[in-house]
């Protein structure tokens, strides 16, 4: 591992950046092993659900895989509860921003619109607005989302549901997690 010597950033020199760039881009592996690690811990977040949110992230993964559905957003469909590891509220942005530099943007609208796309399955009983998916119609991805919360995610909680292992994805989220597109 090279390091740098600067202890400000106003100090730096462009072959500091290209050292920290390159040191960067050699660390992409943690990514996915911390995104794994976070998926496996979320075999701990049940809050009342018939299954924890693993197995609810891998059915729903497994669902997107069987509807043929491409790597990007086969790992997404794993990854959109993951922000459940830190904040139930908060958990459709934690998510839609760890998948952001690696997935299309039209796949991470969808994660970050997941929520109310499920909302036109319960949002009534907590008196919200079950047609909260409406403010998107307008979006290129809204089909998608529609697909993803209707198809895949909304009827992932089965117990019984034939589900793959968290270890079937591990290939599909290295490759993703392996390349960002952006920062």
């Amino acid at each position: 591992m090279v390091t740098t010597s600067f202890t400000r950033m106003d100090a730096s020199t462009a072959e500091d950046w290209a050292v920290i760039g390159a040191e960067t881009m050699g660390g992409q592996p943690r990514v996915a092993d911390r995104v794994l690690a976070m998926l496996g811990s979320l075999d701990e977040v049940v809050d009342g659900f018939a299954v924890d949110q693993l197995t609810h992230c891998l059915q729903t993964a497994t669902r997107a895989e069987q509807a043929g559905a491409d790597d990007e957003l086969v790992v997404a469909s794993l990854c959109h509860d993951i922000g459940k590891a830190v904040s139930v509220p908060n958990h459709p942005r934690i998510a839609a921003e760890i998948l952001r530099p690696y997935v299309r943007p039209e796949v991470t609208a969808v994660i970050l619109a997941h929520q109310d796309f499920q909302g036109r399955h319960y949002y009534r009983h907590f008196h919200l607005d079950p047609d909260a998916r409406d403010q998107y119609r307008a979006e290129p991805w809204y089909d998608l989302a529609e697909q993803f919360a209707d198809e895949w995610d909304q009827v992932s909680f089965d117990p019984h549901y034939e589900t793959a292992p968290l270890g079937h994805f591990e290939a599909r989220v290295r490759a993703v997690f392996g390349r960002p597109h952006s920062l």
